[in-house]
């Protein structure tokens, strides 16, 4: 299942346990836990309202602090289960996360 932000049918909204240092850990996403594989690098970046296709990137803690927060991060239900990739995003000035994009991993 491919989520396209340029025509969301609705906003999944989810929840995000973080590490100390504001890394994704694990989702709750439709019932479900998913735990962020470990094993894989997670991209984090800062950048402008993906909705209008202007996702210019900055460097996490860069010049833009009020920019949208993104995360892409491999995740999977148990250990036997596939990898997913869930592009995760947050306004700065809230706390809810919402789900950009969910695909098949890799």
């Amino acid at each position: 299942m491919t989520l396209s932000t340029k025509n969301p049918t609705r906003t999944l909204y989810l929840q995000v346990r973080l590490d100390p240092a504001g890394k994704p850990l694990a989702i709750r996403h439709d019932g479900r836990i998913w735990l962020v594989d470990p094993a894989t690098e997670s991209r984090h970046w800062i950048g402008g309202d993906a909705g209008r296709g202007t996702r210019c990137t900055a460097a996490a803690g860069g010049a833009n602090p009020a920019g949208t927060e993104y995360w892409r991060v491999e995740a999977r239900l148990g250990s036997n289960s596939a990898l997913r990739t869930f592009t995760l995003r947050r306004n700065p000035r809230s706390v809810q996360w919402l789900l950009d994009d969910i695909s098949d991993g890799g």
